[in-house]
């Protein structure tokens, strides 16, 4: 194992410790991602930990700081697992490069073909899927009554594939997926239609629009701190339109604020990030979180 990664595991986990004035922990667990330092994952984590009564410690792994290259996730993993961490949360852009790094998929992972939760116990590892019933709960709270006859989604990759499984399993009829990588999407169209007998068609970014969608959902990391910016041209959108993001640092995306001034009903990412980590909480602890007070602490963080 690189001795550089190792000192940057440690060195990520002792910080927290210390910020944390703590000498050990209960559970530990990390994010592993790139550009996640306004995360307000450990601060919704740590804080419920406290709640229920343990010393909870939720580290930061984010790539960009530690200036590795994506080729050593895995050794970020295993200097995880030697450290004695409890599980993962994995973000952008390594939720389905992750997946062949675990022994084994939980149903829905697997189906998914995306991990954002890994559980590490006893030198096994379980990859879990905790996005898709996140967005599920966020979309079912936060646009209740929206039509959704047929969806534009912009992004396939890991998010992607989460949120689109999300949708097709409740009733939207047809689904639009964009991305860059064509192949990338028409493989995961592919996936969808077999899986749920429902209309999928992976069309390339420049060339979609939006004249018969009833909403749009952004699973890009565009919109992010670190990638400014709109996922597909603003001109597309129409005030009849329901725009949904999976970003959430920051909350507030330049897509929703224009979302919001043309009277669209937005749904903006945080909603996600809270119940995905509310399912990923009990898998990592075994403990059911109060769902009212994850969003208290997210809300706090901020």
């Amino acid at each position: 194992m690189s001795l550089d990664v190792g000192q940057c595991v440690r060195a990520a986990l002792a910080s927290r410790l210390a910020s944390n004035a703590m000498l050990h922990s209960d559970i530990i667990v990390g994010l592993v991602g790139r550009g996640i330092g306004a995360s307000r994952s450990p601060a919704m984590h740590e804080r419920e930990g406290g709640r229920v009564g343990l010393a909870y410690t939720y580290v930061l792994l984010d790539f960009d700081q530690m200036q590795l290259d994506d080729f050593e996730l895995p050794r970020v993993i295993a200097e995880a697992e030697a450290l004695g961490f409890s599980g993962l949360n994995v973000t952008h852009p390594f939720k389905q490069a992750i997946v062949g790094h675990v022994d084994v998929l939980s149903p829905e992972a697997s189906a998914i073909n995306a991990i954002n939760t890994v559980l590490l116990e006893q030198g096994r590892r379980v990859g879990h899927n905790t996005d898709s019933w996140g967005f599920a709960e966020s979309f079912r709270s936060g646009l209740q009554g929206v039509r959704v006859s047929e969806v534009v989604q912009f992004g396939a990759g890991g998010a992607g594939a989460a949120t689109a499984h999300a949708l097709l399993a409740h009733p939207v009829d047809r689904l639009v997926l964009c991305d860059s990588d064509m192949a990338r999407a028409e493989q995961l169209a592919h996936r969808l239609a077999t899986r749920f007998g429902k209309s999928v068609d992976a069309v390339h970014p420049t060339d979609v629009t939006l004249g018969t969608a009833d909403g749009v959902v952004n699973a890009t990391p565009v919109g992010m701190d670190k990638y400014p910016g709109l996922p597909f041209e603003r001109e597309k959108l129409q005030s009849r339109h329901w725009v949904a993001d999976i970003v959430y640092f920051p909350a507030e995306t330049e897509l929703l604020r224009i979302a919001r001034s043309l009277g669209c009903r937005t749904l903006p990412g945080t909603g996600m990030a809270i119940f995905q980590a509310v399912r990923a909480f009990q898998l990592f602890t075994g403990i059911a979180p109060d769902p009212a007070q994850m969003v208290h602490h997210f809300r706090a963080a901020a």
